[in-house]
């Protein structure tokens, strides 16, 4: 079976008969004749109720060549995306001076769509049973098994035009081919969750020597938690250099003491505070009696005890 159709045939089909227009001239016009036709029992669905509908459906028209009243009557919404029914698309084509004829005919199994552009080689595109069952349509309730040779001529006749002819119809999608396709969604993708940043590790050389200016701004004002936050922005911070900055800013903020032979002065007793040094386990507890050197009078003492001092941090700071 053999259609072939003429482009002045289409072209008469597309204009209305009568010279009355009701074509808005203008966005004030066109808002006012949106409003009307949402009122109307004579629009589509996707149109009853919807001017903001109206007023883009007769602006893709115009796009296309249609007169508001046909741009509704031929522009469907699926999923949200306008799309032109498929003898819409075929009217278009066959209306523009560039096509040369369209031909479609089917064998019982395959429909063909034969497409010339003037000053182009003729091109056809097929669309078989195996096609559709390969797509998944065979077995749907609905047109695909109720017409199946109207459909094949649907899909054949949009793989024609939309290739031959995507200046005519402005990359607007076919109905048909959309409806089947929401009949047959893509799987939905799983969530799997954020990605998780890998943030590189501070390198021990950079690390020591940036800790001295992280110490010197803690000692002018700012907090640990403040220079970990800085810190923290430029590489990840481990758990023992976390420790290691607040250990030394303990230290640094650690009241200082009443200097030696000042009124007040606490009495120290060296050999005391040596033992104490030496048998604390307590980091905090450590540098508390820490605070006690400067009470030594006796310089070689207070050299010898801060000798102890800084010994037993260096252990109790070892993981």
């Amino acid at each position: 079976m053999s259609n072939a159709l003429a482009p002045q045939q289409a072209a008469g089909s597309l204009r209305p008969a009568a010279q009355f227009d009701l074509s808005p001239q203008n966005f004030e016009q066109a808002l006012t004749f949106s409003n009307y036709l949402a009122e109307s029992d004579l629009v589509p669905k996707d149109f009853k109720g919807k001017p903001g509908n109206c007023l883009i459906a007769m602006q893709w028209g115009a796009e296309l060549g249609l007169k508001p009243l046909q741009s509704l009557q031929n522009l469907a919404v699926i999923n949200g995306r306008p799309a032109l029914w498929g003898d819409a698309v075929i009217a278009l084509v066959l209306a523009s001076p560039v096509c040369e004829y369209v031909t479609e005919d089917d064998d019982g199994n395959t429909a063909y769509c034969r497409v010339k552009r003037k000053g182009g080689p003729e091109q056809v595109r097929s669309f078989s049973m195996a096609d559709a069952q390969k797509a998944g349509l065979t077995n749907k309730q609905g047109p695909w098994t109720q017409y199946p040779k109207r459909m094949r001529q649907m899909r054949a006749r949009a793989f024609a035009l939309r290739d031959v002819f995507p200046d005519v119809l402005r990359g607007m999608p076919v109905a048909e081919e959309l409806q089947d396709m929401a009949a047959n969604p893509l799987p939905v993708q799983k969530h799997m969750g954020p990605a998780e940043v890998v943030q590189a590790e501070w390198p021990t050389d950079k690390w020591a020597a940036r800790l001295p200016q992280i110490l010197d701004g803690i000692a002018q004002g700012k907090t640990v938690d403040d220079a970990l936050a800085w810190l923290g922005s430029k590489g990840k911070v481990t758990a023992e250099q976390e420790k290691e900055l607040r250990d030394k800013t303990a230290r640094l903020q650690q009241p200082t003491t009443t200097q030696a032979g000042a009124p007040g002065a606490p009495a120290v007793a060296p050999d005391k505070l040596a033992a104490d040094l030496q048998a604390c386990a307590d980091l905090d507890k450590l540098y508390e009696l820490g605070g006690l050197l400067d009470a030594i009078t006796d310089e070689a003492q207070r050299l010898r005890m801060t000798e102890i001092f800084d010994a037993r941090v260096a252990q109790l700071e070892q993981p």
